[in-house]
C-alpha cells in the first residue's frame, strides 16, 4: 500500500493522553489508570491508527509507573483496501526522580519499547523493535500547568533513521472538573530522504467523577506532509483510598 502516514508515526504517538508531550508524574502507588482509546493520523494518501487500543498504567512503587498498550490497529490507503488487526505492543516504565518545588520543576524519565507484534506486511506494525528514551519536566503555577521535554527514538529497519522528538504544552484547570490545553511538537526525519514534521493540537480532560474521565485532542500538521491527528479516550482510575 502507498501510505504517506506511516505506522511509525502512530508508534510515536501511542503512549500519551490526550497530548503527545508527556509529563513526569507517575500514577500513584498501587493505583491504576485504564484507557479505552482511539488514535488516528491522517495524511494525503491515507490514514493509520488504533480502533481501539487499551492502555494500562499501574503505580508499582512510589514514583514508579509500569505501562502497557495493546492496540487494535488499522491502516487505509485511498488507493487500496483497509487493513485491520493487532498492532505493535508498547511497554514502558515511568520514573520520577525530582519532585516539583517552588524554584524548580518536576523531572522524570519514561523509556518505551515498541514490540513488533503487528503484521508489518499489512501495514499494522513496523516489523522491528523501536525504543524511545525521553526526559520530561513539569511546572505548575496556580491553575496553570506546563510540561514537556523530548527524547531520542531508536528506529531500526531498512530505510529508517533514528530521530529526535521535542514538544511542550500549556494547560489550564478551567473548573474543578475541566482542563483545557494546547501543544506543539516536532520530530526530525524518520526515514532516509524523509522530512521533519511539526504538529499542533488542542484538547481537554473532563472528570465525570473521581473515577471516570473523558479525554480528547485534535489538530493539524504545520510542517511536513499535510494532515491531521485525533485522539479520544474513556479513562477509568482507581486504587486504595488515601488515609
Amino acid at each position: 500500500m502507498n501510505r504517506l502516514v506511516s505506522t511509525a508515526s502512530i508508534v510515536a504517538l501511542l503512549s500519551f493522553a490526550p497530548f503527545v508531550p508527556d509529563d513526569p508524574e507517575p500514577v500513584d502507588f498501587q493505583h491504576w489508570e485504564i484507557y479505552l482509546a482511539s488514535l488516528t493520523s491522517h495524511g494525503p494518501d491515507g490514514a493509520t491508527g488504533t480502533l481501539p487500543h487499551v492502555e494500562v498504567n499501574y503505580g508499582a512503587a512510589p514514583d514508579l509507573q509500569l505501562h502497557v498498550i495493546a492496540p487494535e490497529a488499522f491502516a487505509s490507503s485511498y488507493a487500496g483496501p483497509r487493513q485491520f488487526g493487532y498492532g505493535d505492543t508498547e511497554l514502558g516504565a515511568k520514573y520520577r526522580f525530582v519532585h516539583e518545588a517552588e524554584s524548580y520543576p518536576e523531572l522524570g524519565v519514561f523509556p518505551l519499547v515498541e514490540v513488533p507484534t503487528g503484521n508489518s506486511r499489512r501495514g499494522l506494525g513496523t516489523g522491528h523493535t523501536d525504543v524511545f528514551l525521553p526526559l520530561w519536566l513539569q511546572k505548575t503555577v496556580g491553575s496553570w500547568m506546563s510540561y514537556g521535554g523530548g527524547g531520542y527514538w531508536i528506529n531500526p529497519g531498512a530505510g529508517n533513521r533514528d530521530y529526535w522528538f521535542v514538544g511542550g504544552l500549556i494547560q489550564n484547570q478551567v473548573t474543578k472538573t475541566l482542563a483545557l490545553g494546547a501543544e506543539v511538537y516536532h520530530q526530525t526525519q524518520q526515514t532516509v530522504g524523509g522530512k521533519p514534521s511539526s504538529q499542533v493540537n488542542a484538547g481537554f480532560t473532563w472528570d465525570l467523577t473521581d473515577n471516570y474521565h473523558i479525554l480528547a485532542s485534535a489538530g493539524p500538521s504545520i510542517r511536513g506532509p499535510r494532515g491531521y491527528q485525533t485522539y479520544a479516550a474513556f479513562q477509568l482510575t482507581f486504587g486504595p483510598e488515601k488515609k
